[in-house]
This record gives structure tokens, C-alpha cells and sequence, in this order.
């Protein structure tokens, strides 16, 4: 077991059917595992594929690994499933400042000290009640974004819930992740809250993560 390991979130959004196989991949990398949702890509139909997304749907698939494993497995990802091509999918990745649940990797220490801040790209993640998903995007685009991915966090049954590493989701969420240049983050997440008055109770949550790297964006 290895402390202060540097550890990276990959998220990767691809079209339905290539969740599995993009797995297999990351583990023939060092990857130990993933886990694969359901969602749908959204865009602007005047803007052409600034996430090489459009409306159908999407498989997004989370991967945790040691950061020098991550990159390279997302560099095979890359040149396998060819991102540089639109509508092929967009990955990036962030890092993970605490993590339990897993043997294979550590990372008990929340590190509060960083470097300066070089990122380009933030990932803004909302999470509201089922229907209101289209709002976050609609609220999101008058304020500039191109466009995001809603995955359904309703379980399969009523009573039931889904879980996200780990963590609970109560029925009926939806969540949107949108990827945001730094310099218009502000403005987007602004927007959301006050469509969505996210600020009163119940509403939803909003949490914005840095970027450390990206695959098939094109502005």
C-alpha cells in the first residue's frame, strides 16, 4: 500500500455498445476495473459536435487508476477508439483527493496544497430531479456551453436506488456533466443555479471539478 499516491478519475463518454470494450482495454493496461451508465449526449444542432456528441444514446464509463497508469491507458483509449475523429467520444480526467473502498489503491491524504492552476477545462456536474436535466442544459447553453451528457440515476425500481462509487442516489435524479473552458465555468454555473434555484433546499447540487486532460474536444 503506497500513501499520497497520485490518483486520476477518468470519464469517458461514448456511443451505447462501447462501454464493455473500452474496459477490456483499460484493464490490458493496468486498469483494475469500471464502471459503465447509461446517459444521453445533448448539443446545440448549430454548433458542430463541440464534444463530438449529438442526441443519442451514450454509454459514460468511470475508471480509477494511479495517474501514470491512467494516462496511459487513456493514450491506448485514445488511439483504439479514435478520439480525434468527431462523434468517436470525449474523455478527461481529475483528480481523486480521497478514496476508500479498494485494497489496490490508496489514497488516504487529502493533498491541500497545489500547484498553480493550469487547467483549461472544468467538468461542472449537476444532479436534479428527473425531468429538469433539459433545464440544467438549456440554462447551460444561454450561458455559453456547448453542450453535456444526462445520465438517468433513477434504479429499476421505485423504491429502489442507484449507486455512484459507492454513493447513494435517491430515485428520480438525473445527472449532467458538462465541460466547461475555465474562463466561462462561472457563468454556467451561475445560470444553472438561478433557472434552477438550486440554492433552495432539495433542488439539486452543483459541483465543478479541474480538468487535467482531455480527449476529443473540438471547439
Amino acid at each position: 500500500m503506497i500513501d499520497e499516491m497520485d490518483i486520476e478519475l477518468i470519464c469517458i463518454i461514448v456511443n451505447f455498445g462501447s462501454g464493455s470494450k473500452l474496459i477490456k482495454t483499460a484493464k490490458q493496461c493496468g486498469v483494475t476495473g469500471g464502471t459503465v451508465t447509461l446517459g444521453k449526449g445533448t448539443i446545440d444542432n448549430r454548433i458542430l459536435d463541440y464534444l463530438g456528441i449529438s442526441s443519442v444514446r451514450k454509454e459514460v464509463v468511470f475508471l480509477i487508476a494511479e495517474k501514470s497508469t491512467a494516462y496511459k491507458a487513456l493514450d491506448t483509449i485514445n488511439k483504439k477508439f479514435m478520439f480525434h475523429k468527431p462523434n468517436h467520444g470525449i474523455a478527461f480526467t481529475s483528480t481523486i483527493c480521497s478514496l476508500s473502498g479498494t485494497n489496490r489503491l490508496s489514497c488516504n491524504s487529502i493533498k491541500t496544497e497545489r500547484g498553480a492552476n493550469n487547467n483549461m477545462y472544468n467538468a461542472i456536474t449537476t444532479i436534479v430531479d428527473k425531468g429538469k436535466a433539459e433545464d440544467v442544459i438549456d440554462a447551460a447553453t444561454k450561458a455559453g456551453s456547448k453542450g453535456g451528457t444526462i445520465i438517468n440515476a433513477r434504479g429499476s425500481g421505485i423504491h429502489e436506488t442507484s449507486k455512484l462509487f459507492s454513493m447513494e442516489i435517491e430515485p428520480e435524479k438525473e445527472i449532467v456533466i458538462i465541460l466547461s473552458e475555465v474562463a466561462s465555468t462561472e457563468k454556467i454555473v451561475a445560470s444553472i443555479r438561478n433557472h434552477l434555484k438550486i440554492d433552495k433546499p432539495g433542488n439539486g447540487i452543483i459541483y465543478v471539478q479541474d480538468v487535467n486532460k482531455t480527449y476529443g474536444i473540438y471547439k
